[in-house]
């Protein structure tokens, strides 16, 4: 049976309130890998929860994160871009709460530390290729249509985590330039990476309430299906089967 809980955590630094939902197998005994799942510019929802869900149904503990804080969540576009805005503006701080939750997530009883992952969608995307420019700890992350901008930080030496970075090839938030670029930066950083490019397919592919064709946002039923399936056999082939 898939178990879903509220999980609090705090920022020891600023005391920032956090609130995220894990989702476990509470069949499956022992312990798990641990799979973040960061959420887009609105904030946590019942989408990325959804997504946490599926990943417990695969034996996965998965840990829907909360970038923003508690309560904080958006409604509108107006009330997402300006959740979103401080931490395009700094990502040292989209850096710190990443990296707040995949210490969150390790520390959880049921998580294997020596395991664990993380996918994001769109901003979340983007979390996940800041985490794993940080060289931080981690198996390997997943970018489902994110953003690819460098964040102006000095990482350097290699990036640990292997990236699989699932692209609409009509993305008007990141062009085919973007995504070579991507592509250069990954290699430079020895990375073990993989871009896997949609044709037909835009931004937000793997959301049934993106319905914006004219922004080149929308949903495609095969390019969410074929990202899931590469995001499931790339886990497969960090962790094993479970």
């Amino acid at each position: 049976m898939i178990k879903s809980e509220a999980l609090i955590y705090q920022d020891p630094a600023s005391g920032n309130i956090f609130e995220g939902v894990i989702c476990w197998n509470e069949g499956l005994a022992g312990q798990k890998p641990g799979i973040l799942v960061s959420h887009t510019f609105k904030g946590q929802s019942d989408f990325e929860i959804g997504r946490a869900r599926e990943l417990a149904k695969l034996g996965y503990v998965a840990f829907a994160l909360d970038m923003y804080g508690k309560g904080k969540r958006a409604t509108v576009l107006e009330e997402a871009d300006a959740l979103m805005k401080p931490f395009l503006d700094n990502r040292g701080l989209l850096l710190n709460n990443i990296l707040l939750a995949l210490d969150t997530l390790k520390k959880h009883p049921d998580v294997d530390e020596t395991k664990v992952g993380g996918i994001g969608f769109c901003f979340g995307g983007k979390c996940m290729l800041d985490l794993a420019r940080s060289s931080a700890e981690i198996g390997g992350v997943v970018s489902f249509h994110g953003i690819y901008d460098k964040p102006g930080m000095e990482h350097q030496g290699d990036i640990k985590a292997s990236v699989l970075v699932l692209h609409g090839w009509e993305d008007p938030l990141a062009d085919p330039e973007s995504t070579v670029a991507l592509g250069h930066e990954l290699t430079e950083r020895n990375a073990d990476w993989q871009i896997l490019a949609f044709g037909h397919t835009g931004h937000a592919f793997t959301n049934p309430a993106a319905k914006f064709p004219e922004k080149g946002m929308y949903y495609k039923e095969t390019s969410n299906r074929r990202a899931w399936q590469a995001m499931i056999n790339f886990f497969e082939e960090i962790f094993g089967r479970i």
